[in-house]
């Protein structure tokens, strides 16, 4: 039996660019045991001064590096995710976000001291990424609901409430969604639906421990795909639980396949939200971007 090549250590890197969210939710905590973890492993790091630059442009400028190591959370990775395929740099994440599902999805622990001695390890596995209109996205990219949610979810709600903030901002913007008309060109048909909101995956897990279908993973070459076709708003409460195991495709009102692209079309432009982000509009053409990043990972 052949081993995994993309499971096996790598050669151990030693420079590390390390870039730290200072306004992710625990950006402010103390990594100072992650920092003793990778030097006391012969580890050089180089940490820029200042914000100056953003954490792509520091990717991209910085010379005679390794890897990347970057504090933060789901949105901070990324912004980086462009320079990190331009550079082919393997990525080591400390999750310092509000839902880190990215990290969750992977195994990495929460906390930065254990997350370090997952890179100092040397594992790392190639994963594939989504992409729409051009922006990268590791776990799920969304029209809809989500995508009013990660409007009206503030940098200041996520940073006191954390998880929390996810479920009373959802709350109030659920109450006031309603159906919208959506066609979906996939696979050689064109289908259009009324929905609350569709859901294109990548990963396993979004919105702070959602699951986007049971079986997905990051690297399974697909993109998981569903469409809250709901009569009314309420229906989601009853949802909620095959939500978060990432069975509701087996529910009359939601429409769920597998693809490796897709196009998405509305009657006006509706906001794409892609890993908390909102990052571009309707119409949106999304692909799978096979084994295009390399992340250090537990065994």
């Amino acid at each position: 039996m052949y081993a995994d090549p993309d499971r096996e250590p790598r050669a151990q890197p030693r420079r590390a660019l390390l870039l730290l969210n200072r306004r992710a939710r625990r950006g402010a905590a103390s990594i100072d045991g992650a920092r003793l973890v990778l030097r006391q492993h012969g580890f050089e790091l180089i940490e820029p001064e200042g914000d100056s630059a953003s954490m792509a442009d520091q990717v991209q400028m910085a010379p005679d590096i390794d890897l990347v190591v970057v504090g933060g959370g789901d949105g901070t990775l990324n912004t980086i995710a462009p320079a990190l395929i331009e550079r082919g740099l393997p990525l080591g994440i400390l999750p310092l976000g509000t839902a880190n599902d990215l990290a969750r999805t992977l195994g990495i622990p929460s906390d930065p001291s254990a997350a370090a001695k997952v890179i100092v390890a040397g594992r790392t596995r190639r994963l594939d990424l989504g992409e729409v209109n051009g922006h990268p996205f590791f776990n799920v990219a969304s029209v809809g609901f989500s995508a009013d949610l990660a409007r009206g979810l503030t940098a200041e709600a996520k940073r006191r409430w954390g998880i929390f903030g996810y479920g009373a901002a959802a709350l109030r913007i659920l109450s006031q969604s309603r159906p919208f008309t959506l066609h979906i060109d996939h696979d050689g048909k064109l289908e259009e639906v009324r929905t609350i909101q569709l859901s294109v995956g990548n990963g396993r897990f979004y919105g702070g421990g959602m699951t986007v279908e049971a079986n997905a993973r990051p690297d399974d070459g697909k993109l998981d795909v569903y469409s809250l076709e709901v009569p009314h708003w309420w229906h989601l409460i009853a949802l909620a639980p095959s939500l978060r195991r990432g069975t509701q495709g087996q529910w009359k009102h939601v429409r769920a396949f597998g693809t490796t692209a897709l196009k998405l079309t509305t009657r006006r432009p509706h906001d794409i939200n892609a890993d908390g982000e909102l990052v571009t509009t309707t119409p949106a053409e999304f692909r799978i971007l096979p084994h295009a990043i390399e992340i250090f990972t537990p065994d």
